[in-house]
């Protein structure tokens, strides 16, 4: 299959999550037969806008809104059978018809009331020294997964025999919980009449995903494969152990759908024109003063999933570009250039003075010595003026347009989209590669979809 010639596209965070991937998937989803998310649990929040409404997903694809299009869970995903349940129920309260539209793959993990349970305990017990997970029990899932014990959704189809062996399981989980960390243990069954009940209602989404992907592929469909949370987040290419439980990199698609890797199509990376980060974890850029301040409030910054205030600080170029260099990108789309209207000046960082002496051009892999290093900065002159809204690159302040190039070039990515407010149509499309071209295109065809 030559990656040039398949119409799909695939969609992933280039910093620490929240880059703003829900505005861009609801801007190309519209566009494209089918929708697949590729990792990651209900961690992970994505607000997208259809008509005059606002859909926080969490473990749905983000297609699922726009009629028509299908949706598609991979293996490497972890599930929690209720909260997936609410989601759909909530959906479809809202107006959303599912139209047999999702499909859950057989292979994706399933999360137990004890995975949260221990997510907290781990999390308390750390106590300074804690990740600032969601407590969604995601990474207890995923750690099951590699010890070859967790539950998978294809035992949703039986629900008895899901509900027996997830009680097996959580009487394991609740002898940790009650040994090693001293708290309550989780009511086994309960938990499992409840797990067994979703199973019931679950078991019809459950199947193989790889087939069907690759029957759009055949018939010349658009795919957007769509990540959650971010590159830095990433288990294996982060800044480690701050990071996610799953691996946020393109090729990660291809491995959680069973699909050849030539078929997700160029990569697109979502950043800010700043950057935001959520939990512990070095973050050289940031920014503890008024003009943190006034980024967080300006951006509305505060998770999707739980509310938090995020941490605000100036563009990193150094991560940036390792995001770039690991992911092998195609492209970036360039998020919340209005929020920078109205500051005098703009700091981008292009590389790190290390603590005993030196410079690097890449974010080390050592987190105390990243903690530790003291960005480089360049200083560009803000523009002062109104970016909201515009939709024409020649009508950018030409400081704007400087400082879309400058990262640019720091980054070594072109920038083909550049989000200028919160609405879907607050968007403007650069250049003429095959990338910009494939979302001009995908665009297009989503207006012309959604037309009465």
């Amino acid at each position: 299959m030559d990656p040039e010639n398949t119409t799909s596209v695939t969609v992933l965070g280039g910093q620490w999550g929240d880059e703003g991937k829900g505005k861009v998937v609801d801007l190309l989803s519209a566009g494209v037969h089918a929708v697949v998310r590729y990792n990651g649990g209900h961690n992970a929040g994505h607000t997208v806008k259809f008509a005059d409404r606002h859909f926080a997903l969490h473990l749905v694809p983000s297609g699922v809104i726009h009629p028509g299009v299908r949706c598609y869970m991979g293996a490497g995903m972890v599930v929690d059978p209720t909260a997936l349940l609410a989601e759909i129920d909530d959906l479809e309260h809202r107006g959303v018809r599912f139209d047999h539209r999702l499909m859950l793959s057989g292979r994706a993990a399933i999360i137990l009331p004890t995975h949260q349970a221990l997510d907290g305990a781990r999390e308390r017990a750390r106590g300074e020294g804690s990740i600032g997970t969601t407590g969604r029990g995601i990474g207890p899932t995923y750690q099951d997964l590699a010890q070859r014990r967790v539950l998978r959704a294809y035992l949703l189809k039986e629900p008895h025999r899901f509900a027996v062996e997830a009680s097996m399981l959580m009487e394991a989980h609740n002898r940790e919980l009650e040994l090693l960390y001293r708290v309550e243990p989780v009511d086994v069954a309960g938990a499992a009449a409840r797990l067994e009940a979703a199973a019931a209602r679950l078991a019809p989404l459950v199947g193989e995903v790889g087939p069907p992907i690759l029957e759009h592929v055949r018939r010349g469909d658009s795919l957007l494969f769509e990540g959650a949370q971010g590159i830095m987040l990433d288990l294996y290419q982060g800044t480690y152990p701050f990071v996610t439980s799953s691996s946020c990199l393109p090729g990660a698609a291809a491995v959680s759908c069973g699909v050849p890797v030539a078929v997700l199509g160029p990569s697109l990376a979502v950043m800010k024109g700043y950057v935001t980060r959520v939990g512990g974890g070095p973050f050289p850029t940031e920014l503890s003063g008024e003009t943190g301040n006034h980024l967080r409030d300006r951006g509305h910054e505060f998770g999707t999933t739980t509310g938090r205030p995020r941490r605000c600080g100036w563009f990193d170029a150094v991560a940036a570009r390792y995001a770039a260099r690991v992911a092998g990108l195609d492209g970036i789309a360039l998020m919340k250039l209005d929020v920078l209207d109205d500051l005098e000046e703009l700091r981008i960082a292009v590389e790190y003075r290390l603590p005993g002496g030196g410079t690097c051009s890449e974010p080390p892999d050592d987190p105390q010595v990243l903690a530790t290093v003291e960005p480089v900065y360049e200083t560009l002159p803000g523009w002062r003026s109104r970016t909201a809204g515009l939709l024409d690159e020649k009508d950018l302040p030409a400081r704007a347009a400087e400082y879309i190039r400058f990262i640019e070039e720091r980054v070594g990515a072109p920038i083909v989209l550049v989000s200028t407010g919160p609405r879907r149509e607050e968007t403007l499309t650069r250049g003429d590669t095959v990338l910009a071209r494939r979302l001009a295109g995908l665009i297009a065809g989503g207006s012309v979809r959604e037309q009465p």
